[in-house]
Order: C-alpha cells, then sequence, then structure tokens
C-alpha cells in the first residue's frame, strides 16, 4: 500500500468512527447507567459461580459466613425481589423457590443453583427494559419479612445495584481463599495495535 492509502486510511478511520457515536443527549441516562452496572455485575457472578467447583458450593470462610451455595440462592432470592418492582413483569417461581428454607436451597446441587441464578438474570435484563428515567419516580410496594412498605422504582434499581455489587465482592474474596482467581482479576485479553 503506498503512502497515500494510509494517510488517507488514516484520516478517515478517526472520522469514520466520530460518524458512529451518537450525538446529542442519550434517552434515559440515569435507567441506563443502573442496567449496564448491573448487567455486567451479573456477568461476572455467572462467571465466578461457573468457574468455582461444585465441592466448593458448602464453604464458608467462617461458621458464621454464608456458604457459596447460599449466596447463589440468595442471589436468586434477591433479583426476584428487587426486579419485581421494575414493573408489571413478575418472576414466576417453582413452589420449592418460596416454601423451601434458604439453609436447605443452600444445598441444591451447583447446577440447579447456577441455573436458577442465570434465569434470575435473564428475567432482571428483562424487567429492566420496563424501566426509563421517567418511570424511576413511580412508587411501589415493597414486601419483606412481613414488612410492607412504598419506595420508589429508584431505590429497587440503586437498591438492586448496590446489592448485586456487594455480593460479587464477597464471592471474589471467597474465591480468592479457596485459591481461585475472581473474572474481575483475570488478566485481560491484549487488544492488537
Amino acid at each position: 500500500m503506498n503512502r497515500m492509502h494510509v494517510v488517507i486510511l488514516a484520516l478517515a478511520l478517526p472520522l469514520n468512527l466520530a460518524a458512529q457515536q451518537p450525538t446529542g443527549p442519550q434517552p434515559n441516562p440515569v435507567t441506563t447507567a443502573f442496567r449496564t452496572r448491573t448487567i455486567g455485575l451479573q456477568r461476572n457472578i455467572a462467571q465466578a459461580f461457573d468457574s468455582i467447583p461444585e465441592a466448593k458450593f458448602g464453604y464458608s470462610p467462617t461458621p458464621a459466613q454464608l456458604t457459596i451455595g447460599y449466596i447463589a440462592q440468595h442471589l436468586v432470592s434477591d433479583n426476584t425481589l428487587f426486579c419485581n418492582a421494575f414493573g408489571a413483569m413478575k418472576r414466576e417461581q417453582a413452589a420449592e423457590e418460596t416454601t423451601l428454607a434458604d439453609s436447605l436451597k443452600a444445598k441444591w446441587p451447583k447446577a440447579k443453583l447456577v441455573g436458577l441464578l442465570k434465569d434470575s438474570f435473564t428475567f432482571c435484563e428483562n424487567a429492566f427494559a420496563q424501566l426509563d428515567d421517567a418511570k424511576l419516580a413511580e412508587q411501589t410496594t415493597l414486601t419483606f419479612q412481613n414488612n410492607t412498605r412504598t419506595v420508589t422504582r429508584a431505590q429497587m434499581a440503586l437498591g438492586h445495584a448496590l446489592d448485586i455489587a456487594d455480593h460479587y465482592s464477597q464471592l471474589a474474596n471467597y474465591m480468592r481463599l479457596i485459591n481461585l482467581l475472581p473474572p474481575t482479576a483475570l488478566p485481560r485479553p491484549k487488544t492488537g495495535n
């Protein structure tokens, strides 16, 4: 390729990339920020659980802390609680999910726990599609442990993002204690020059 072609490509590439970038304000920046952050954390959590051997699902650093299996089933419950508040769409649950004690669900096989967790992530992604910035101010009812109160959808979206970040951090620490690297600590693939 001669120098003239290289110069033309070098000048055209930034213009082409700039033309692909959206201009002006994007719709629903707050909802988009919640959704993007939450989906990124969900991806990390799913990858973490996929990489933890089933034999370690009963592990907890101390007897007072949650086991890895307990964290998985707890996240399913939390995802259902928070994402059910995003709109009319509700996550369907099998009777055993709502009637069995959390300590028993925590001992389910890895495949079942991770399957339910990933299903709850998919539900949350779909539930987020019901939200936009204007709907964040809408009131919804939150019932937790026989206590019902009215909150905004924004509180539920923020609560979900904070909760899932907290549990990813917890899981990342557990992984390090069992000599596994959490997804966010893995080497990043090198990009081409």
